[in-house]
Parts: C-alpha cells; sequence; structure tokens
C-alpha cells in the first residue's frame, strides 16, 4: 500500500480554508417549498420527458438532499442528460481581452442549465456561466482544430492558473485551443457570503457538479456547431473528477484525461488530508437531528458502490485506517466532542462505565457520521453510477504515486469502471504534481486527443515537427 505524502499533509494543516461549515444543506428550505425535477420513463420510447412538481412538506435540508439525490438519478445517465441540454444551446462571446502574433483570447457567457430545472438551488452569482477561449491565429493541422475544455480544481478562481500553466503552453507545444469554464462558486461566480473557495453546504459540491455538467454539455454542443474538433475534457484534482463526470454525459467519443483524480470523491472528504479541514461535530450534530424516518427514505435513495448499505459495511474501514495512519487529525476531529463529555460530567462518570459507555456512542456515532458522508459523496460523484463513456479507450488518467489528498485505497479502481482507460502515475504528491507536473498534464491532453484524431478523424493530428516536441517532453 503506497504512503501518501509528508508535504500534502503539511501543506493542508496551514491552509485557513474549512469546508461545509454550515452542515449539510441550505437551512432556508425549511421555510418554503422546492422544485424537484422527476423523471417520466416509458419503456416504449427513447425519449425521457422531464417535468416539474412541488414538493411542499419536505423538511428543511433534507428536503434539498432528496431532490438532489432524485436529479442525480436524471444526470448520471447519458440518455436522460442529453435531453437536458439543447445542441443548439445559445452560447454568446462579449469581447477580446488579449491578442498577440500566435493567439486571441476572447471571454463569453450563457445561462447555466442548470437554471431551467433547480433555479432555487443554484446561487444566483453562479446562475450565468462564464469562460475564456484561447484561439491560436492559425490551427497547426491543415482541417483539425483540436480543443480542451478545462475544468477548475479546488481554489482555482478565475482564469489565470489555467490560462498561464495549461492553455497558453498547450497551444504553443501543441497547438490545442483551449476553453477554461469558471466554476460556480468560484471566482465572478462566487456567492457573496462565500469565503474564499470554503464551500459552505455538502450539497454546494454537488450543486457545483451538476452545474459543470450541464455547462460542458453545452460548451461542448458549441464546439461542434463551431466546426472544433477533436474534442478533449480535462481539470486537475476536483476539476478532473468533474470533467470525468461530464465526459460520461457526452454522446460521442471524446478525450477524458482527469489529473489527480479518482473513482469518487468520497475518498478526498473521509480519507484524505482534507478530512481534517471539515467540522465533523456540526455534520454530527445535524445527522443525529434527522430520525430513523428520514434516514431510511435517505438510504432508499442512496447508492455507493462501495457500501453494502449506508450503516452496515466496509466504507469506514477506510476511514479507520487513515485515522491510524494520522491520529493528528483524527485528533483534531473527536477533540471537542471528548472535551465536551469528560468536562460537562461528574468524576464518577468520567472513571466509571458510563463515562466508557458515552465514549463508545460519541465513537459510534461519528461512524455513523462517516458513513453517512461516504454514502452522500458515492451517491452523486461515484463513477461507477454514471455512463460509461462512449469510448473509454480515449481516457487517459493521470495520478500521483504518493497523494494524499486523493487516496486510492479500499476504492474501486476507475479501469474497472472503464475498461481500456490508461492510468499513468507521476512520482509525488498531489501538491508537488500540481506544482511541477503541468508539462505531463499537457502531454496526455495531446496523447488523447491524437488518439481521437486517428480512431476516428483517420488522421494523425500532430505533424513530424510537433511529435518531434512531444518525444523531447518529460516521458509519462
Amino acid at each position: 500500500m503506497a504512503t501518501i505524502s509528508k508535504f500534502d499533509s503539511i501543506y493542508r494543516s496551514i491552509l485557513l480554508s474549512k469546508f461545509f461549515t454550515k452542515g449539510w444543506g441550505h437551512p432556508e428550505f425549511m421555510k418554503r417549498s422546492v422544485v424537484v425535477v422527476t423523471v417520466c420513463m416509458s419503456l416504449s420510447v427513447s425519449v425521457w420527458p422531464v417535468r416539474v412538481c412541488r414538493f411542499g412538506s419536505l423538511q428543511g435540508v433534507h428536503s434539498m438532499t432528496i431532490l438532489i439525490f432524485k436529479f442525480r438519478k436524471i444526470i448520471s445517465n447519458r440518455q436522460t442528460c442529453r435531453e437536458l441540454v439543447s445542441a443548439d444551446y445559445p452560447i454568446y462571446i462579449d469581447r477580446q481581452t488579449d491578442h498577440n502574433s500566435t493567439y486571441d483570447v476572447f471571454e463569453g457567457h450563457f445561462m447555466s442549465p442548470m437554471v431551467q430545472y433547480l433555479p432555487e438551488l443554484v446561487p444566483k452569482e453562479s446562475q450565468i456561466a462564464r469562460f475564456q477561449l484561447i484561439l491560436p491565429k492559425k490551427w497547426s493541422h491543415e482541417r483539425l482544430k483540436p480543443v480542451c475544455l478545462q475544468l477548475a480544481g479546488t481554489g482555482d478562481h478565475y482564469y489565470w492558473r489555467r490560462r498561464t500553466l495549461m492553455a497558453k503552453p498547450l497551444l504553443k507545444e501543441y497547438g490545442i485551443a483551449s476553453i477554461l469554464l469558471e466554476n460556480p462558486f468560484y471566482g465572478c461566480r462566487k456567492p457573496a457570503d462565500q469565503t474564499r473557495s470554503s464551500l459552505k453546504n455538502v450539497s454546494d459540491i454537488f450543486i457545483m457538479g451538476g452545474c459543470l455538467i450541464l455547462e460542458s454539455l453545452a460548451l461542448l454542443h458549441w464546439c461542434e456547431r463551431m466546426g472544433f474538433g477533436p474534442l478533449c475534457i480535462t481539470g486537475i484534482s476536483m476539476g478532473g473528477h468533474n470533467a470525468s463526470l461530464a465526459g460520461t454525459n457526452w454522446h460521442k467519443p471524446i478525450g477524458i484525461v482527469p489529473c489527480l483524480s479518482w473513482t469518487t470523491a468520497s475518498c478526498a472528504f473521509t480519507q484524505g488530508v482534507m478530512v481534517g479541514g471539515i467540522p465533523w461535530t456540526l455534520l454530527e450534530e445535524e445527522y443525529q437531528s434527522y430520525g430513523d424516518e428520514l434516514l431510511s427514505e435517505l438510504q432508499k435513495l442512496i447508492h455507493s458502490p462501495e457500501m453494502v448499505s449506508i450503516n452496515k459495511g466496509p466504507a469506514f474501514d477506510a476511514g479507520r485506517h487513515f485515522a491510524r495512519t494520522f491520529p493528528t487529525i483524527w485528533d483534531s476531529i473527536l477533540e471537542y466532542d471528548f472535551r465536551n463529555i469528560f468536562s460537562s460530567k461528574s468524576a464518577a462518570n468520567r472513571k466509571g462505565a458510563n463515562g466508557g459507555n458515552r465514549i463508545e456512542a460519541k465513537v459510534d456515532t461519528m461512524n455513523r457520521t462517516l458513513d453517512f458522508m461516504r454514502g452522500v459523496m458515492d451517491e452523486c460523484t461515484h463513477l461507477a453510477n454514471f455512463s460509461v463513456p462512449v469510448d473509454p479507450e480515449l481516457a487517459l488518467i493521470v495520478n500521483a504515486t504518493h497523494d494524499g489528498y486523493v487516496p486510492r485505497q479500499c476504492v474501486q479502481p476507475l479501469t474497472d469502471i472503464w475498461p481500456g482507460a490508461r492510468v499513468k502515475y507521476v512520482d509525488g504528491g498531489h501538491v508537488s504534481a500540481i506544482l511541477f507536473n503541468a508539462n505531463v498534464f499537457r502531454k496526455a491532453i495531446a496523447e488523447s486527443l491524437d488518439m481521437t484524431a486517428q480512431k476516428y478523424f483517420r488522421t494523425a493530428l500532430f505533424n513530424n515537427t510537433t511529435d518531434n516536441h512531444r518525444k523531447s517532453s518529460q516521458s509519462l
């Protein structure tokens, strides 16, 4: 079993960002009905019509959680998801922001398709999707116009990082154009009351993912209308996982290059070093308030390929393994809870069997809270719950050998879910790979696009000059 990078652990420990400080979901849903998108499936037709209905009596955040789970069933199926974004979905180019002798940079916008279906869940600041387009003055290939759609990783606000480290070098080295999509909850789409990259609710990460899936489809349709191709979608860390989710829903062969991500987001939040940045006490208290009836309803909606059920199964084994490996992080999670147990009771309770029972109950509740987190994360992000890409052989996954943010232990391999996909590794951890291996990510994008060109456009993407440059680049 691979050890994880100490640098990843140290780096995460000095960051100020805390995630999910408001709990599982939005409390304002306690006082209003929510829009629920459901699917009416007919076995006799190929189109699944979408209709909107209202649920007026569901409790608070629970209604939103159920809503998200139900929408996941739609958005994770390529056939039903395809019906949500039309091939002529309107995209607008607003202005040219930069240019030189070799490239032009444009900015554009469009309404997030998610707003059509779940308007109450998308913050008003995030409802307009914004992107940047980096195009060459002259395409390198005589008839192909390769474009890579890049999604942002955690903390990657605005465009400058992807534009500087990925898009411009991709254009210079390989003649590949880029579209940089701003994440919901980030940059110019960040809610006014959100601090830095700290998503306030667990549900926000699912809303972000749903928006990015539909927005990516809208941009890919636009690329086809503009005559661009072959197409590729990529991202680093969280961006890589969202790229995987979006790529599964495109109805044609597409290159998918997830960098420093894996099969599910659950491993990042229940095993990785980000565990220490989550307010588990708050999440535990909310979980305890749900009640048996609601938990039973949620359990019926959750499907985790990694778990037998939400309350019983192997899900927490990986969490316990991580706790043994990083006791300081585990201590930070439980310190407040145990301090309350001991400080609020008499010495007899602290020393007696009752105190021991309370500690055991506290650990059991924490285990079930972690299991619940694993379950909801797997339900909404596990790639086994989504369609397999049209051609998984076009997927080239780049991972770090000692990734502390996205540990792969105890998680179903992505290559089992996407047969034919390849995985290649860079030596080191998550943070060091981001800092020092951008050239490796770019090379993987070029390889995936070249494979797409040869397989579906019947021509190599690169000429001899570019190919020689590729061979001189750092080997994967």
